[in-house]
């Protein structure tokens, strides 16, 4: 990774959780894919319906190290 890009990335690292959802949501969104993906319609329904939540700031975000204790914890 250049340094440019780790910089930017640990800096967005400290941003408020849903603000760092509208970023990476915005970066993904700006990929130029060749071909799109299909997603079913309850499945479209679902990302919208979790996308509101977030811009809402109704949703639990848990940061990825929290995630990653648990699971460690819960499998080992």
């Amino acid at each position: 990774m250049k340094a440019d890009a780790k910089k930017i990335l640990e800096e967005a690292m400290q941003l408020e959780p849903a603000t760092r959802a509208f970023i990476a949501e915005s970066l993904l969104e700006g990929l130029d894919f060749e071909q799109d993906f299909e997603v079913s319609p309850a499945w479209r329904a679902e990302i919208q319906r979790r996308s509101d939540e977030i811009d809402r700031g109704t949703a639990k975000l848990v940061d990825s190290d929290t995630v990653i204790a648990e699971l460690r914890q819960k499998y080992n």
